[in-house]
């Protein structure tokens, strides 16, 4: 009976928000709870879901505000300062484009980079970014979290997390990384370490923390890191 008790409780926790998960583990049948995270939420945990049709750009710039910098964002208050330095015409048909995510940053007191970079170095981003990718003649921002062992770690604001191999990230992707600058940044924020991929197995985590040198070669300066 308890077996099938269980089983339910498991299905259940695959379609409801995070709970607490009571398991009869101790001795007389005493219940013990245990937390539990739906799919769904493992997907896009440390992630901003994007809304509209339209805000991509907006929801990845917010992951990165919120998991990086510790801001207090969402995706509205991103769109609606976005479109106060933007021609809304052309968002309305194009989407929003970095220009108007730098505008934005600048907007806050922080600062962004644009950088084209080869594909062979992109090993040594250090920082989670917000690049663009082709995706099925679809133009997307998604945040790039890390590469490891071949693996491009992406955060998508539709898809949640996803793993591409270097060679089709690289395929769909148009060679420019979007970085977000300034102080207060978190050298050792989730982004970083995204979640494996459900079905993953022995995966051996390499996370390392980030040296401020590191850091500087994005454009950081020594006065961010206090």
């Amino acid at each position: 009976m308890r077996i099938v008790l269980l089983a339910v409780l498991m299905c259940l926790a695959g379609v409801i928000e995070a709970a607490q998960m009571p398991i009869a583990a101790m001795p007389g049948g005493s219940l013990v709870y245990k937390p539990v995270q739906s799919v769904r939420e493992r997907r896009f945990a440390d992630l901003v879901q994007q809304k509209t049709d339209f805000s991509c750009g907006a929801a990845a710039l917010a992951t990165i505000l919120k998991q990086a910098y510790w801001l207090d964002v969402d995706e509205h208050q991103i769109i609606e300062g976005m479109l106060a330095h933007s021609d809304q015409d052309t968002v309305k048909v194009q989407g929003f484009s970095m220009l108007d995510m730098k505008r934005y940053v600048e907007s806050i007191g922080m600062r962004a980079r644009g950088y084209r970079v080869e594909p062979d170095t992109l090993e040594k981003v250090s920082i989670p970014v917000v690049v663009l990718m082709d995706i099925r003649g679809y133009k997307h921002f998604v945040v790039l979290q890390r590469v490891h062992r071949g693996y491009v770690y992406i955060g998508d604001p539709v898809l949640g997390h996803k793993r591409y191999t270097f060679d089709d990230f690289v395929k769909g992707w148009n060679g420019i990384i979007f970085a977000v600058i300034g102080p207060g940044y978190d050298k050792a924020n989730a982004l970083l370490d995204p979640p494996a991929p459900i079905t993953a197995k022995n995966r051996v985590n390499g996370f390392y923390p980030v040296e401020d040198a590191q850091l500087m070669e994005f454009g950081f300066i020594q006065s961010d890191f206090f």
